[in-house]
């Protein structure tokens, strides 16, 4: 991941990201160890391969929790567990989240449970978690991954679509109960980004030429730009910003 622009305020900082060690969230992870900060995450599959490739390239070694954040208990404990490992949490990133397409008129109710703890439960857990360390020290950037699907109003994956609404409204409402502790919550909606999985699942030619036709800039999202917002919303450099969902789309939807 390439450092675009340094923050000098994360160097050190605690961070823990959900998710952090595949797709966007290891480049996330990549981009805050490049910035000097101290990363923790958690992941369900085994990412002690790419641990060891992060502490090659920078000399710092995340700490990494395997584990579900469905499981809210287990989630919790890594968070505490980060904390007396890095310090209180400075940041935390809600990145992990699960888009499998669904039709609607075949989802269970315990399939639509199960994306709701994925997509929305869990970045509130997350949150209870670490609020109190960062009123503690009387400052704090949480950052709730969201999405323009639900903007778009898209198809195939509704109980995708109500969760990323509901981090949003999530979002706003932590922003108002938490900034007197001085702590900033933010959300963050990326569009369509051509990661690894993107490309073998979804994309197809004419999908891609038909949503580079809806951006206003007609590049395809990379992974850097995600990475560059949430380092700066975690920076003290928005340190007047909070319940806003911020857009990184090329220009596809509008806000305001």
């Amino acid at each position: 991941m390439t450092k675009t622009a340094t923050f000098h305020d994360l160097e050190g900082a605690s961070v823990y990201i959900t998710g952090g060690g595949s797709g966007i969230g290891a480049d996330l992870t990549d981009g805050f160890l490049a910035q000097g900060a101290k990363v923790a995450f958690i992941g369900r599959s085994d990412a002690s391969a790419f641990v060891d490739e992060m502490e090659a390239k920078h000399g710092s070694r995340p700490l990494f929790f395997q584990g579900d954040i469905t499981d809210t208990e287990g989630l919790q404990r890594s968070i505490a567990e980060a904390a007396e490992a890095h310090g209180p949490i400075h940041t935390l990133v809600s990145n992990a989240a699960n888009d499998k397409r669904h039709n609607w008129k075949d989802v269970t109710s315990e399939e639509w449970d199960f994306l709701m703890s994925v997509n929305l439960k869990a970045y509130f857990f997350a949150a209870q978690a670490v609020a109190p360390m960062m009123q503690e020290r009387g400052a704090g950037s949480i950052i709730n991954f969201s999405s323009i699907s639900y903007m778009m109003g898209n198809t195939g994956y509704p109980a995708y679509t109500a969760a990323n609404g509901g981090i949003t409204a999530l979002t706003r409402s932590l922003a108002r109960e938490l900034g007197p502790d001085g702590i900033r919550v933010n959300a963050l909606a990326p569009g369509w980004v051509l990661t690894e999985k993107q490309l073998d699942k979804w994309a197809t030619p004419e999908g891609l030429a038909a949503h580079l036709e809806r951006q206003c800039l007609k590049t395809h999202l990379a992974p850097q730009d995600i990475v560059d917002a949430v380092l700066f919303l975690a920076s003290n450099t928005s340190k007047m910003m909070t319940g806003q969902c911020m857009v990184v789309d090329g220009g596809v939807v509008t806000t305001g």
